[in-house]
């Protein structure tokens, strides 16, 4: 094999290598978290909170009418076990905002304590920037007078600084860049909460989990 093919094979095998290795927990921050859906099915948490783990988010609805069917069993036990507790909604911009805001909140039941509610915005569907902007506005404003809290908004690192930058300033980001460098918003503001890897293993979650970080104490 000439030293052109056995150069591409060796960089092949170093991406695949790359791919498949699990997420590594940070150190270098205080306060650590991950976030569930049904994708994990039963979660051990008496087992997650032995393992400083502080904060755990958990999907409870998308779109008009989808509820996440772990939320409830989440839920309960991240409360049980004493972990500050998020619930988030995965966003359709093509769906009206305001019945998405009533799905999340028809569901999820908040407490002193709890984390602000999360949507989770990553996708266009379709739909221009401008409708995009308005619906997710709609949605805060609406969650904000149900809870009296200010949401706070995810999606990854390319979607907040191609589309949302520059707008929501005035409300926490969680984002999703995966790697060892921390996320570098185009607005210049800080980021909140890093979700800085998908393949993460821990005790008592059955297959790959996300690992997330907060940046403060």
């Amino acid at each position: 094999m000439n030293n052109k093919w056995t150069g591409i094979l060796g960089l092949f095998l170093t991406t695949v290598w790359a791919c498949d290795q699990h997420t590594t927990r940070r150190y270098d921050y205080v306060v650590h978290g991950i976030d569930i859906s049904h994708y994990q099915s039963f979660v051990n948490w008496d087992t997650v909170a032995a393992q400083d783990i502080h904060f755990a988010f958990v999907k409870a609805t998308e779109g008009l009418m989808m509820s996440d069917t772990m939320f409830c069993h989440n839920w309960t036990e991240m409360k049980r076990v004493g972990l500050k507790r998020g619930a988030y909604h995965f966003y359709r911009p093509t769906i009206s905002a305001r019945e998405q805001a009533d799905n999340f909140s028809r569901l999820v039941e908040m407490e002193y304590g709890d984390m602000p509610p999360v949507l989770d915005v990553e996708v266009l569907d379709g739909v221009s920037k401008t409708i995009l902007i308005n619906g997710i506005r709609t949605w805060l404003y609406q969650i904000e007078i149900r809870y009296n809290v200010k949401p706070i908004i995810y999606t990854n690192l390319k979607f907040y600084n191609k589309i949302l930058a520059g707008h929501f300033n005035d409300y926490p980001v969680w984002i999703a860049r995966y790697s060892f460098r921390e996320p570098i918003l185009a607005s210049g503001r800080d980021w909140h909460f890093w979700q800085y890897g998908n393949r993460g293993r821990i005790k008592g979650v059955f297959g790959n989990v996300d690992f997330n970080v907060f940046n403060g104490t």
